[in-house]
């Protein structure tokens, strides 16, 4: 009986004599077999559990308009490539650090989304996204789920990303614990996450 420091250590034996080794033992789930509804509901739990909003809808205009104003979101930045029908805003220029901290929010499209670890991955290589600074500075994310992108597991979502692309994978708002163990929200990224999940790209969308 094998362990898997066993195997392992055989493949870095079989490396280092120039030999291909065997192709590893893999046991994890790589697809999920939910269906589409199933997906979207695991997303909306795990994304709720970050402490991050979720709002299903077939207009994402009105969504985003309704969260800007419930939220007082006055000065905000746009990837150069998102929709103009969706919100207006400042279009990212290669705008610095210090000037991304003016602004109260950021809205971003995405790439794909993983409803098993309620993640999403920013593709930093698409115009909709945007460059990875602007998705980090601002206080608040307001971040449009395409409902068809959404898979069911982590190994599905790398499938369908090109290795080179820079990416930002988000599994809720910013948080992270002190020595005593408190949440401090909005270290590394925005403290507000809202997902606005697009029915629209559905095929049955009604």
């Amino acid at each position: 009986m094998t362990t898997s420091r066993d195997d392992i250590l055989k493949r870095i034996d079989a490396a280092k004599l120039g030999m291909d080794a065997a192709a590893p033992h893999r046991t994890y789930v790589t697809d999920s077999q939910l269906s589409q509804e199933e997906l979207l509901d695991l997303l909306e739990d795990r994304i709720v559990d970050y402490k991050a909003t979720f709002t299903r809808t077939t207009d994402v205009a009105s969504t985003i308009a309704a969260l800007v104003s419930q939220h007082n979101l006055e000065k905000i930045v746009i990837p150069a490539g998102l929709p103009a029908q969706w919100t207006s805003g400042t279009r990212d220029a290669e705008l610095s650090s210090a000037d991304l901290d003016q602004f109260d929010a950021v809205i971003t499209s995405s790439e794909v989304s993983i409803a098993v670890t309620g993640t999403i991955i920013l593709n930093h290589s698409r115009d909709d996204q945007g460059r990875r600074a602007i998705s980090l500075v601002p206080d608040t994310h307001i971040c449009v789920v395409s409902a068809a992108s959404v898979v069911g597991t982590v190994v599905e979502a790398v499938r369908s990303l090109n290795a080179k692309d820079h990416q930002t994978w988000i599994s809720g708002p910013s948080a992270t614990s002190d020595i005593e163990l408190e949440r401090v929200e909005g270290v590394h990224g925005p403290r507000n996450l809202h997902v606005v999940l697009d029915l629209s790209t559905l095929k049955d969308a009604r």
